[in-house]
């Protein structure tokens, strides 16, 4: 399927007033469709997703938060999020390969002083879309990319990996180190130094292209460089809460496409193990017990996310109106890595209990619903739990503010708060 044969949203021009989530879903639903019933071939070919980004890139996906007037939908936080599920129903890989590129908004927004608003927010609108490539593969956690200036200009020498949607994207936002500074940068992918490579080998989110990319003394204008202020610990939480709440997305959207599937597979069947004859399975009390047990996970995966949405959506305004708190910000990241127990939990049952319906039938391969375990476990590997549940109980007893430690750290490694 390529790109021209996506229709088209009825108008794409520029809302002149922020959009009510109907105007939104009126816009990308009909790209959702598209992208859920390319899913499962994806899946088994393992194509990578070119053509659904594009897709996407075409509706404006890319600029959901950028303002009205930068000629962005301006929807509000809450509102990308929720998309952000929906996308997932979809397809899982989507809403990670664009997480990168939906945090440099937010980084954007939330740091008016870092670059150019104007010049980035016009190259979205006009389609550019942005890749992250933070971590490196090596013996520990360090930053070993070198940035030089050099008498041709800035040259980026390094390798990353984990460069979830990198493979997809126009720029790069990546970290290298400077003398004995830390500094954040923007690249461009086309360059002839830059080499993106589908390596990822995980047994899911097969298509996030979070593989290796290269830097062998790539091209890196001056006014793309920025110096990383660890101190700033406003930013490093906002952004962390921000990159985290992406994958909560991601896992609840996966959560609603194993009911989808669930209830798709039940209503097709007209036979039931041990019954002779033809049956209805949809009529069997132990199988609307499951699908009664899918729904009431998938929508506590929803309601945990919105909730971490909302808090995250009130900083920004408090921000803005120059009323926030360094502990609206830690509150707010408790909120999320609380959220972040529970999800990856729920959603992994649900995508164990989906074959409690179907019997040895719901593992064939063509159905790939092994997918969702697979998405999911692999989603929920991101920024392990487990340390994100000792943050918390830290915070509580000793008061230690859950960005602090990770922060020192990342200043001593040249890391980002999130990957």
């Amino acid at each position: 399927m390529t790109t021209d044969t996506i229709e088209k949203p009825e108008s794409t021009s520029t809302l002149s007033t922020p959009p009510t989530y109907a105007d939104l879903a009126a816009r990308f639903r009909p790209v959702f469709d598209r992208i859920r019933d390319t899913a499962v071939e994806r899946e088994t070919d393992r194509r990578l997703a070119h053509d659904e980004v594009s897709w996407l890139r075409e509706a404006g996906f890319g600029r959901v938060r950028v303002p009205v007037e930068y000629g962005g939908l301006g929807a509000s936080l809450s509102q990308l999020v929720e998309l952000l599920v929906e996308l997932g129903e979809a397809d899982a890989n989507l809403p990670q390969l664009w997480r990168g590129h939906h945090a440099f908004v937010e980084s954007r927004l939330n740091s008016p002083e870092r670059l150019d608003q104007k010049k980035w927010f016009d190259l979205i609108v006009g389609g550019a879309v942005i890749g992250n490539a933070q971590a490196e593969r090596g013996p520990e956690t360090a930053s070993s990319a070198l940035l030089e200036e050099t008498p041709d200009g800035w040259r980026l020498t390094g390798e990353k990996y984990y460069s979830t949607g990198s493979i997809y994207a126009d720029w790069i936002w990546t970290g290298a180190v400077y003398g004995g500074s830390q500094a954040g940068l923007a690249v461009r992918a086309d360059q002839p130094a830059v080499t993106r490579l589908d390596d990822w080998d995980g047994f899911g989110q097969r298509l996030t292209g979070s593989g290796t990319t290269r830097f062998e003394r790539a091209v890196i204008e001056p006014e793309h460089i920025v110096f990383a202020n660890f101190d700033d610990e406003r930013t490093q939480a906002n952004i962390t809460s921000f990159y985290q709440t992406v994958l909560l997305a991601a896992l609840a959207g996966t959560g609603r496409a194993v009911l989808r599937d669930a209830v798709d597979f039940v209503r097709g069947r007209t036979r039931t193990f041990g019954v002779l004859g033809a049956s209805r399975p949809a009529d069997d009390p132990l199988v609307q017990r499951v699908i009664g047990k899918l729904s009431s996970l998938s929508a506590t995966a929803d309601a945990l996310v919105r909730d971490v949405a909302r808090a995250l959506e009130s900083n920004f305004d408090r921000f803005h109106a120059g009323e926030w708190s360094q502990d609206d910000y830690d509150e707010t990241l408790i909120t999320v890595f609380r959220a972040q127990q529970q999800v990856i939990a729920t959603v992994l049952e649900a995508t164990t209990l989906l074959f409690e319906v179907g019997g040895a039938s719901a593992t064939s391969s063509a159905r790939q619903l092994d997918r969702h375990w697979r998405n999911a476990r692999t989603l929920s590997s991101h920024n392990p739990a487990i340390l994100r549940e000792r943050a918390i109980g830290d915070y509580l007893l000793n008061g230690t503010r859950p960005v602090s430690a990770w922060s020192k750290r990342a200043e001593k490694a040249g890391t980002s708060a999130e990957g």
